[in-house]
């Protein structure tokens, strides 16, 4: 009997570790007030939305890993971007504080509608982001979006929008 205790242990070890991923996975449904410079002569911050859902598949202790997709739009009239984007996830879970960093980076399509000192233009590109900010609890399954800050860019394009967002994060179980 003494010969299958450690082979137990080792089976058990093995369940459990291949399990936990699973049952710690977290998801969370989110939804920001976005204001962007657009990085252009004669145009002012815009403002929109962005939300999207994220979903942190691998965690180990203090880090979760796994994926991002969002959509935003930002602007309005001549001046406005519409994106859609997907990409990996980082988020920073310390044990004692309610704060939790992150950072992504995402790509995807973006169109770019921009009228630049009375010239139109309207571009559909492949567009990435790289983004990074703070989530804190605020209530058992709600986090405050604390600050967001995101850096964008078209291919093939000198147009660079920078934004900071903020809003609220609901986790599922």
């Amino acid at each position: 009997m003494r010969r299958l205790y450690p082979a137990y242990l080792a089976f058990m070890a093995a369940v459990l570790l291949f399990q936990m991923p699973r049952a710690q996975a977290q998801i969370g449904i989110y939804g920001e007030f976005s204001a962007a410079d657009f990085n252009l002569p004669n145009t002012d911050w815009q403002y929109g939305t962005t939300f999207g859902l994220y979903y942190d598949r691998w965690k180990v202790p203090f880090l979760a890993l796994g994926v991002d997709g969002r959509g935003s739009v930002i602007g309005s009239g001549s001046d406005r971007i519409i994106s859609g984007l997907a990409g990996p996830r980082l988020e920073l879970k310390p044990p004692v504080l309610p704060l939790k960093p992150f950072v992504e980076a995402l790509v995807g399509a973006g169109r770019a509608d921009v009228g630049e000192g009375g010239a139109y233009s309207s571009t559909t590109r492949l567009e990435y982001q790289f983004l990074g900010g703070a989530d804190a609890t605020i209530f058992p399954r709600v986090d405050w979006r604390i600050v967001e800050f995101s850096y964008r860019g078209f291919s093939g394009a000198s147009f660079n929008p920078k934004s900071l967002s903020t809003g609220i994060v609901l986790r599922l179980p």
